[in-house]
């Protein structure tokens, strides 16, 4: 059997089948149904925020994003993420401008934000990197300042508080990725999260091709929406995740644990933080060490994953950009199997051969 980077967690089959017996019943397959809005409401409830909008992916999510909030020319972002946030970017005729990342943190570095903006600038897009808050009062105070939206992708901090409020309560706009991938999912989807009860209506009609009512249009739409078999898979979901985290925080105490005295780094989770434990990345010393650590892995069938491997300053689509720490980072990390159902026996020999394949 494969132990692979992640695996869904998944609701008993017949709890999932209750939810599709009642949409057979119904024939209401999406298009805003009943259960589209059941999720929107207990996702509010569990978060503890004011606004949010099911849409049909975290990519869509950043895409209305950037639309809402009416940005043009500059958007700085983080070499440190998965290609989404910067080819959303790009896609919305914006031009990405790179800021370099906190080695320990692998959030982006505030302190080299304020050198990175120009009269072009419109927005800051932060990544929540591997659920981990940025520097959320820092990069407010110098949005503020200059008069600049923010946007959080928070495609991996489902389940995360910082400072005792949901990490998504943050900036201008947060989004949500619910891929199959995900601590939470709806096999696919996500959601957009706000503050602002304008941004969040000009969403809604964005979500939806731009409708008011069937004949009546208030602004630029595209099909955003997800479906009603999608939010059963959240429904069902949703009930266990507290019980996932709890598991998942358990499994990385083990992995740490085990992974003690040797020459690698974990990420350094900001303080004041209630964690989601959404991946477990390690750090070694150099890219031939992670390639020897990774081809000794796969011999066993085991198979992590480079997060986030090239980094993005390296797209076809980005030019000029120089972000050193991003990109040594992005060489020697490695994301660690983690899931629900590994059991401790399988970490141990993970643990094994990544400290055999360092030693020797």
């Amino acid at each position: 059997m494969n132990i692979t980077v992640t695996k869904p967690f998944l609701p008993p089959c017949e709890e999932y089948q209750e939810y599709i017996n009642k949409i057979w019943d119904r024939e209401w397959l999406t298009n805003n149904g009943p259960l589209v809005n059941e999720l929107e409401l207990k996702l509010k409830e569990y978060i503890d925020v004011e606004h949010l909008l099911f849409v049909s992916n975290g990519t869509i999510a950043l895409q209305i994003a950037i639309r809402a909030l009416d940005l043009q020319g500059e958007i700085i972002t983080t070499p440190f993420s998965y290609v989404a946030t910067t080819s959303s970017i790009v896609w919305e005729r914006c031009k990405p401008v790179m800021v370099d990342i906190c080695p320990e943190t692998l959030n982006i570095d505030p302190k080299k934000l304020e050198q990175a903006i120009t009269k072009k600038t419109s927005a800051i897009l932060a990544v929540h990197v591997f659920g981990n808050p940025c520097d959320v009062q820092a990069i407010q105070t110098i949005a503020e300042k200059y008069k600049l939206r923010v946007i959080y992708d928070a495609a991996h901090a489902f389940g995360t508080t910082y400072n005792g409020r949901s990490l998504l309560s943050y900036g201008d706009i947060s989004t949500c990725s619910f891929h199959a991938t995900k601590l939470f999912h709806t096999i696919e989807g996500g959601a957009v999260v706000t503050p602002n009860a304008d941004f969040l209506k000009r969403m809604a009609l964005m979500r939806n091709f731009g409708h008011i009512s069937a004949t009546e249009f208030g602004d630029i739409g595209i099909n955003g929406k997800n479906s009603e078999m999608h939010a059963a898979m959240g429904l069902c979901n949703l009930k266990y995740i507290r019980d996932i985290i709890k598991v998942r925080k358990k499994l990385t105490n083990q992995y740490k644990a085990n992974l003690q005295n040797i020459p690698i780094q974990f990420q350094v989770i900001v303080p004041d933080t209630e964690y989601n434990f959404s991946y477990f990345p390690v750090i070694f010393e150099d890219e031939s060490i992670l390639l020897k650590v990774l081809a000794q892995l796969n011999l066993y069938n085991i198979y992590p994953r480079r997060y986030f491997f090239p980094s993005l300053s390296d797209l076809p689509y980005v030019t000029g950009q120089k972000v050193p720490t991003a990109e040594t980072i992005s060489r020697r990390i490695l994301c660690l199997p983690l899931y629900d159902r590994l059991s401790e026996e399988e970490i141990a020999m993970v643990c094994r051969i990544v400290k055999r394949s360092i030693r020797y």
